[in-house]
């Protein structure tokens, strides 16, 4: 917001009501509800311990890995976290969108605890294991023709690694196309083609040669909100790329986010990612789509790579697999991995049988109640709850992407669009003291991104606008 709204009370802000929360939430209150504590009542058997964890783990625990906060966390129970004081917290950040369930599903605790009982070992390289077997035909039911086999592994970096040794291999190329802003990983392929920060790539040169970053058609930041004008830019700068420095028959891979993640949840216009389908398949070019983040209903489609009518060659997915546990995913048609060749890649623990067995429930939790179709219901509930409260807060420039993966861009005004990281830092800050768990992203910090779990409910979905309303129109600047 400008100066002239950024030190009001709560109390002076605007009513802000739309019809996007309907049921027991809109009757509530004629603003959006606040706390439902009734439904934190199952976490009344787990006591608070008060335990300060950050200064138990300052002596041993790493000081390298990054984190949005220093809270001391205790338990999960459904959408909520729960922090060793007891308090509780609605969260829309799960883990960095890893738990699509959120937390102890109990279809999911189910699965693990008998097959915990059953076999934990991994046996990839003895022969099979049943829920490993049973999840490559339920998880390549989920894509279209011709993707249908399935390579398990252990965690979204390794299946970055995997998919480019797989194009390098059975293209025989060495050559790699990936985009400004994109992010796939921390190993150092996965770091070759990462973008989105400079501290992902500082200090670990020389990477990996071969890699071209190109524009990515961040519509709103860098084109104007023109669409037109982002697609035919960035397709033009792939073009001049193999007129001057790689030719298109040296390019073995080219490897997009359908919708970026950390760079700042910024969708890929449909016509450009239906341009890059078909100039790989016009030059023999394995087309790679990252659906780490974005996969798993998260975006109102199974795949985001469905709203642009597209099928890659190869999908790599994480995070929401198995609500937690750790496991990721290569698939592609047959054809290509018979081409990979047996044992042209590898894992230990890809594939283990109780994450499977999770993952399995996943899938099952997501058919059996239309969880795609309810991520698309509440992603535009939230976003029309978003534009009302941007009708009257003009720090936020930008709200964008489909069904529960929601960027909010914070600007210092409309009309430069000067990103307002401070703003987000303190929002993020702001919420969680309210009981709301949201994360950051984007190149300059300054988007807030909602990620909650894809079975989130109407109330949840009101509870978050409200905490998000009042928090924001609480800070300055």
């Amino acid at each position: 917001m400008g100066s002239e709204r950024g030190h009001c009370a709560i109390a002076n802000r605007p009513v802000v009501n739309h019809p996007a929360v309907g049921g027991a939430a809109a009757a509530a209150s004629s603003r959006y509800p606040r706390r439902m504590d009734h439904l934190t009542s199952p976490a009344a058997s787990i006591a608070p311990t008060g335990v300060d964890l950050s200064a138990l783990a300052e002596p041993n625990l790493t000081p390298v890995l990054g984190r949005y906060f220093e809270r001391s966390w205790s338990h999960g129970i459904g959408h909520r976290l729960f922090d060793t004081d007891g308090k509780s917290y609605l969260d829309f950040a799960n883990g960095i969108a890893v738990s699509a369930l959120g937390h102890s599903h109990p279809a999911v605790t189910k699965a693990i605890h008998e097959q915990v009982d059953r076999l934990i070992v991994p046996t990839g390289a003895m022969g099979y294991a049943e829920p490993v077997v049973r999840l490559a035909v339920e998880l390549a039911g989920t894509f279209p023709e011709p993707l249908d086999t399935v390579l398990f592994l252990n965690s979204g970096s390794e299946a970055i690694e995997g998919a480019l040794k797989l194009a390098r291999r059975t293209t025989g190329r060495a050559g790699i196309v990936a985009f400004k802003g994109g992010f796939h990983g921390r190993t150092l392929g996965a770091t070759s083609v990462t973008s989105s920060g400079m501290n992902y790539r500082a200090g670990y040169e020389p990477l990996l040669p071969g890699v071209h970053l190109l524009p990515f058609p961040a519509v709103y930041r860098d084109f104007d909100g023109d669409e037109k004008r982002a697609t035919a830019v960035c397709l033009a700068a792939l073009h001049d790329l193999v007129r001057t420095t790689i030719p298109a028959e040296g390019i073995g891979s080219i490897l997009i986010e359908p919708i970026q993640g950390e760079g700042g949840y910024y969708p890929a216009p449909a016509p450009f990612l239906r341009a890059l389908r078909a100039f790989s398949s016009e030059h023999g070019i394995v087309l790679i789509a990252d659906e780490i983040q974005s996969g798993y209903g998260r975006t109102g489609r199974m795949w985001a790579f469905e709203h642009a009518g597209i099928v890659p060659d190869v999908v790599c997915i994480a995070k929401a697999i198995a609500n937690g546990l750790p496991l990721s995913a290569i698939v592609s048609r047959r054809e290509l991995q018979e081409r990979w060749g047996r044992g042209a890649h590898g894992t230990t623990y890809g594939g283990n049988p109780v994450a499977c067995a999770a993952a399995l429930a996943v899938l099952e939790t997501i058919r059996a109640e239309r969880l795609v179709e309810n991520a698309a219901v509440r992603g535009a509930e939230l976003v029309r709850g978003l534009e009302a409260i941007a009708a009257e807060d003009p720090r936020i420039g930008d709200i964008r992407g489909p069904g529960l993966m929601i960027g909010i861009e914070f600007v210092k005004h409309r009309h430069t669009k000067e990103p307002n990281g401070a703003l987000v830092e303190a929002l993020m800050a702001g919420c969680a003291d309210a009981g709301l768990l949201v994360l950051s992203c984007g190149r300059d910090h300054n988007v807030i991104r909602l990620i909650p779990p894809i079975d989130v409910s109407p109330a949840e979905v009101g509870e978050a606008l409200g905490i998000l309303d009042r928090t924001l129109a609480s800070l300055p600047g």
